[in-house]
């Protein structure tokens, strides 16, 4: 249990501050209205470095992304038996997450039609250009990157370990993730994509599920590339 504990409460928190950050960024007569992509890339990765720390200290890991827990798990750096509780964890902290942003701003979401900026994207990612080819291969390399690097240093939750993450995340946002809005996690993704679909948002736009498979598929196989790889090179 305290597998899934740490996920859900380190997943939970990250999504708070990551979507929270693109909530205000994006919907009307915030303090944050208009802010830029570096400011974006900046929160998510200290959304990650809280949610690492939190996670680790409540007893996992710190995966925080199927993409981590199952490229670990195929390729032996994490037990199998322990997949279902972190995927569990990770999936419903996202969208418990999510739902404490609709609370957070609804005034916001209410004065923010679905032309205007009330859109998916606040919760889930979307292309800059829709190619689907592209667009999965962006969000295989961004995801093999990430882990690659992660798989090289050790245990990341303990020290200042967990905000070297944050800093992976906020340099890949910058580097490589201006083209799908960098998922690299697919419960990032879906488990707020989920909220925004089936909770009552105000002026809610549409969820773009045509779409969903790119954040879902192109992380877990970056996952996979990333710990084969680094198999190979041991």
């Amino acid at each position: 249990m305290s597998g899934f504990i740490g996920e859900f409460f380190g997943t939970l928190i990250l999504i708070v501050l990551g979507t929270g950050s693109c909530a205000s960024v994006n919907l009307k007569k915030t303090y944050g209205t208009g802010s830029d992509w570096t400011f974006i890339s900046l929160a998510w990765g200290l959304a990650v470095t809280m949610g690492v720390y939190v996670a680790g200290n409540l007893g996992s890991d710190g995966h925080l992304n199927p993409a981590v827990t199952l490229g670990f798990a195929a390729f032996g750096f994490f037990p199998w038996d322990q997949v279902l509780p972190y995927l569990l964890g990770q999936f419903l902290g996202a969208f418990v997450g999510a739902a404490l942003v609709i609370i957070q701003f609804r005034p916001h979401f209410q004065a923010t039609s679905a032309k205007n900026g009330n859109s998916v994207g606040i919760f889930a990612t979307r292309p800059a250009i829709a190619n689907p080819v592209f667009n999965f291969l962006s969000e295989t390399i961004a995801t093999w990157a990430f882990i690659f690097i992660l798989l090289n240093l050790g245990d990341f939750t303990q020290g200042m370990k967990p905000f070297i993450v944050g800093t992976l995340i906020a340099v890949i946002g910058m580097g490589l993730g201006t083209t799908t809005g960098f998922a690299i996690n697919p419960a990032r993704d879906w488990g707020p994509r989920l909220a925004y679909t089936i909770l009552p948002v105000p002026n809610r736009g549409s969820a773009e599920w045509s779409y969903a498979w790119v954040p879902m598929c192109g992380p877990l196989v970056g996952g996979l590339l990333a710990a084969g790889l680094q198999v190979l090179l041991k």
